[in-house]
């Protein structure tokens, strides 16, 4: 028997032309809370799949089509199944395993596993398929339903508040874990590289950089941490940049800037070199200059800060 859509009696194989926010949230348009597995998540078979779509009529279903022997799924499944709880009851999770049902799986599309599919209100809202990492699931789900008030943070959110307390054993773990979950979402390993550039092991970081793929290796988060590792071999190490305080010649000036940069911190960086260029434009053979366009390559010509400081370096010089 063919699966239809509850509003249409049309088999359920296309996206709307538009899509429309879900509903399923409470009166205050936030998710509920005190949510448990067994209240939001769903096995789909033959007896249930038309009950599911015409619950959709009440309730968004995230339909998520899997594989029990698919490495992919086993990784994006559980992280659908903790976000589903999380999420309080704003949409249900409806699993079905594509293999026990091949017919279902074929009336909705499916081609391969993971596929995802958002319904709400009986029609075919959204959907993905492959397996992403919970921060672009998370970004996914963003446009349809608010984030709940207490998620708990991202591993990302962990890693980067780690780096930037210095915890660099914490923040090379968790991209070590992603990466192992995600090896082909290069993005992680990029970050890993960041955080071996910051503990100042550059040779290991570029290592890891020359090892990808080129498109990643020649785009701009790539190309920004190779230049964090060439600004560190140039810059002082901080207890030298230490050193220097009371001190505002242009040396001290371009050296604090150079530190900045490789620190990552780009628009201090970028904003000293500039205001250096007004004061001492002679400074190291035009040094200020020099090193905001070797910033600018790193960043790429299409990031908001090359953009902006561009702009403002042009209308310097001219």
């Amino acid at each position: 028997m063919p699966i239809v859509d509850p509003r249409t009696g049309e088999p359920l194989t296309a996206p709307l032309d538009a899509p429309s926010p879900p509903a399923g949230n409470d009166a205050s348009g936030k998710p509920s809370d005190g949510s448990r597995a067994e209240d939001v998540i769903i096995e789909v078979g033959a007896g249930n799949i038309q009950q599911i779509l015409e619950a959709s009529m009440q309730v968004p279903i995230l339909l998520g089509c899997y594989s029990p022997t698919s490495d992919a799924c086993r990784t994006l499944i559980p992280v659908l199944e903790k976000l589903a709880v999380e999420y309080g009851g704003a949409f249900l999770l409806a699993k079905l395993d594509a293999e026990a049902n091949p017919e279902i799986a074929a009336q909705l599309g499916v081609r391969s596993v993971p596929d995802i599919k958002l319904v709400s209100q009986g029609g075919l809202i959204d959907g993905f398929q492959g397996v992403l990492p919970e921060k672009e699931v998370r970004e996914w789900l963003g446009r349809y339903f608010p984030a709940p008030e207490e998620a708990p943070p991202s591993p990302e959110g962990q890693a980067a508040e780690a780096l930037q307390q210095g915890d660099y054993a914490t923040a090379r773990e968790i991209y070590q874990t992603l990466i192992a979950q995600y090896p082909d979402y290069f993005a992680y390993q990029v970050e890993l590289a960041r955080v071996i550039a910051a503990e100042g092991q550059g040779d290991e970081a570029r290592q890891i950089i020359d090892n990808l793929p080129p498109e990643e290796r020649d785009a701009a988060p790539a190309r920004g941490v190779l230049a964090s590792i060439a600004f560190a071999e140039q810059a002082l190490p901080p207890a030298e940049i230490a050193a220097l305080e009371g001190r505002d010649d242009s040396e001290a000036r371009f050296q604090r800037a150079l530190r900045q940069v490789a620190d990552g911190q780009y628009e201090a960086g970028l904003e000293a070199l500039l205001e250096l260029m007004k004061q001492d434009r002679s400074y190291g053979e035009d040094a200020a200059r020099k090193t905001l366009i070797q910033v600018f390559d790193a960043l790429g010509a299409d990031h908001p800060l090359t953009v902006a400081y561009r702009r403002k370096l042009f209308a310097l010089m001219y």
